[in-house]
């Protein structure tokens, strides 16, 4: 009898133990996902009741993330080589072609007789921050220059202080000159930073004004100055407390001179698809909601992003005020999107130009292109449902699903009736789970909410 009464007490104090564990695990979840949701950063929102001030008339072109790398320096075959470019969506190799042929199609658009009056590049110019690229960038970009089409540019996360920047010789890599933050900004100094009307002490943060009435700021959100030699570049990015203050003054002085703003900048500040700040937060600023919401106060209604690779238009709405993250794909990575805008009567026409179906006529370039590049999203999804102990098989299929939904997405305007059948049915049990959890990554990208990705007119004034 006393062996029956100390075995129940033994069990209840387990089961207790077992219940504390399970509540105490339960109130961490709540309490920690809360806290992730508190800024890191003070922000000085605007409650003033200034009218927005209507956007002038403009016209301009959008490319990003153009990666450009010369592989005639830096190594065009080789083991090493191959092993970056299996683990990447980038069309490394050709973007030497493609930038060539993004410039080649904005200079045709402009000899129209309509085309833009200004180009715009929100980030991650080179491969990696070789110098010998930036410098070759530069020397592009100032052809546009040179025929009075001005250029602004703001970094990316592989831009500065990158100590991955290397060139690939056989089965080696081996270290180049990367730059600084003060060298990115000579090299490009012509492209908004030497006749800025305003510079942030804190970042390569910088206001122009490229047509009267209308700021442009550059916002500077990468993290190279925490860069670390022997780790990867960080992708993330988040601006300091200081930068916040700048933003903040330049806002009100916009607000008080009536100048219409928008932002150029590489993170986004709106999520693009549900669910993007839990599987890939790097790819928005820290506090991108509190940022978004910042600038809205203050009457910014367009944001240019980059840095997803992924051509797509999302609507922030904010507690007072609204804005539209433009976030362009990358040149490198199909379908190597540009992107032409023009402003008229406070309201912005996008018309978005493919370059992958257009390189090379009467090649098979655009197929192994968008091949190459669901191939190299399967890849990294299927290390990463690996690592969850999924069976191969099971790994191969959710990986599919995954790389047809990135490639959607990667395009823009998505079609969930063109999403090819998922059927859990072919998963086994560790499949089933690891797709419960992970099951947003595979439906969501599909999920193409208003407004329209490629071409789209987006009413800046609210209507």
């Amino acid at each position: 009898m006393k062996k029956k009464v100390f075995r129940r007490s033994v069990g209840r104090v387990v089961l207790f133990v077992v219940l504390g564990i399970i509540m105490l695990a339960a109130a961490y979840y709540f309490i920690s996902g809360y806290v992730k949701t508190l800024p890191a950063l003070s922000y000085e929102y605007y409650t003033g009741d200034a009218s927005p001030a209507p956007y002038p008339d403009v016209r301009f072109a959008l490319m990003s993330d153009l990666h450009y790398y010369d592989g005639s320096v830096l190594g065009a075959e080789g083991e090493a080589l191959q092993k970056y470019m299996n683990a990447d969506r980038k069309l490394l190799l050709d973007s030497i072609e493609l930038l060539d042929f993004a410039i080649n199609q904005i200079e045709a658009v402009r000899e129209s007789g309509d085309g833009p009056q200004l180009v715009l590049v929100p980030g991650d110019l080179t491969k990696d921050g070789e110098r010998i690229n930036h410098e070759q960038v530069a020397a592009r970009l100032q052809a546009f220059v040179d025929m009075g089409l001005p250029v602004f540019v703001v970094p990316g996360n592989h831009d500065i202080n990158n100590h991955e920047a290397v060139c690939y010789v056989g089965g080696d890599e081996e270290p180049v000159d990367t730059v600084s933050s003060d060298e990115f900004a000579q090299i490009y100094g012509n492209m908004g930073f030497n006749d800025a009307l305003m510079r942030d002490d804190d970042s390569l943060s910088y206001v122009a004004e490229p047509v009267p009435g209308l700021w442009l700021i550059g916002l500077d959100a990468c993290r190279y100055r925490e860069n670390q030699p022997g780790h990867e570049s960080l992708i993330s990015g988040k601006i300091s407390q200081t930068t916040e203050n700048w933003l903040v003054d330049v806002l009100k002085q916009a607000i008080s001179r009536q100048k219409a703003v928008f932002v150029l900048t590489h993170h986004g500040v709106v999520e693009h698809w549900d669910g993007q700040a839990k599987q890939h937060p790097q790819y928005l600023i820290q506090d991108y909601q509190y940022v978004g919401r910042l600038l809205a106060s203050y009457n910014v209604r367009l944001v240019f992003s980059g840095h997803y690779h992924a051509q797509d238009v999302a609507y922030g709405n904010f507690a007072k005020g609204f804005l539209y993250d433009v976030e362009t794909g990358s040149l490198v990575t199909p379908p190597c999107p540009v992107r032409f805008c023009s402003i008229s009567n406070n309201t912005m026409t996008i018309e978005s130009v493919t370059l992958v179906d257009k390189l090379r006529p009467g090649t098979d370039f655009a197929e192994q292109a968008l091949a190459f590049a669901r191939a190299s999203v399967i890849s990294e999804a299927y290390n990463a449902a690996r690592s969850y102990k999924v069976p191969e098989k099971d790994a191969q299929y959710v990986a599919e699903g995954v790389g047809d939904a990135f490639m959607a997405h990667y395009a823009g305007d998505e079609d969930v009736t063109k999403k090819p059948p998922f059927d859990k049915g072919e998963l086994g049990i560790v499949g089933r789970f690891v797709y419960w959890l992970q099951k947003y990554v595979v439906e969501n990208p599909w999920v193409n909410p208003w407004p329209e990705d490629n071409n789209v007119v987006l009413y800046l004034d609210g209507s």
